[in-house]
């Protein structure tokens, strides 16, 4: 059974074709068949302007219908389909996603920074971890990020700020946010004890393909605060030719760094995870949990 989600983030949309099929142990093998991403960069526009470009708008529309190719060609018949960050804060967000669906027959649901969270950890990677500690997942955006604590066998909370790589870069997070996620993270965690990081999101990602490390091996701290010195010496430019990047990941992964870092100082986690999962994984999960019925055989 063929399922995909689409993320329209603050500086990219993803398609994430993938096979759900059922395993010898009675779950869910999720295979991932195909992820198309385009870099939009959607917050550009929203986060100076309050609203987004026709230009961006365009460009938006024309990527949803070529999903919908993509999607007719992989016969997919189920897909969940969700906007986030930029598109929350967009005046004609909703004037443009209803064009999208008038367009596409697409519907695509704007979701709120809780939703995002709780999507997120549908992935449950933690459950797969030492169930005696504690798991903070820090998924960063353009626009925002969402952070879900998981402790032994409770979800302890899961909450968004709106501190993201793009509003950073456009100077529009003030102090007062930062200082707010800072009391957050101290109150909800003075009980907790230890805790260890589980990141998501693009960059993250690509910091772990950098740094040469094993699959299931976690980045300490450390070396996080290593490559922020490292690539902050460098201008954009640099960077894209210096670590083979994609100009939209070169801009951003200094900021990303910088909310990682933080984010773990403040919850006092010396380690990472990141087992290469995101939002539109966590729409698969739900997507599926949605559709599955005890007569189509899947459980």
């Amino acid at each position: 059974m063929k399922l995909a989600a689409i993320d329209i983030g603050s500086n990219a949309a993803r398609l994430l074709i993938s096979e759900a099929s059922p395993n010898g142990a009675g779950t869910m093998d999720f295979t991932k068949v195909n992820l198309i991403r385009v870099p939009l960069r959607l917050g550009f526009d929203v986060f100076d302007h309050g609203s987004i470009s026709e230009k961006r708008a365009t460009h938006l529309i024309d990527t949803i219908k070529a999903y919908k190719l993509l999607l007719d060609v992989y016969e997919v018949k189920y897909l969940k389909a969700c906007a986030t960050s930029a598109m929350r804060d967009a005046s004609n967000g909703s004037v443009i996603l209803q064009e999208v669906r008038t367009q596409t027959g697409i519907d695509v649901q704007i979701i709120s920074g809780q939703e995002e969270a709780s999507y997120i950890y549908e992935n449950h990677v933690a459950e797969h971890l030492d169930k005696t500690r504690s798991y903070l997942y820090i998924d960063v955006g353009g626009g925002s990020t969402e952070l879900t604590l998981f402790s032994g066998t409770r979800l302890v909370f899961k909450e968004s700020f709106n501190i993201g790589t793009i509003r950073l870069l456009h100077q529009q997070v003030p102090d007062n946010a930062w200082q707010q996620l800072k009391d957050f993270l101290k109150q909800q965690l003075k009980t907790i004890g230890l805790v260890t990081a589980i990141g998501s999101g693009g960059n993250i990602n690509k910091i772990f393909s950098l740094s040469k490390r094993k699959e299931g091996k976690p980045l300490s701290l450390d070396t996080l605060k290593d490559y922020f010195k490292e690539f902050s010496n460098f201008t954009v430019e640099e960077r894209i030719h210096l670590y083979n990047l994609r100009e939209d990941r070169a801009d951003v992964i200094v900021p990303a760094l910088q909310i990682y870092i933080n984010v773990m100082r403040w919850a006092g986690a010396e380690e990472i995870f990141v087992p290469k999962i995101g939002l539109a994984d966590g729409l698969i999960q739900a997507l599926y949990r949605e559709i599955a019925v005890p007569a189509n055989g899947f459980q």
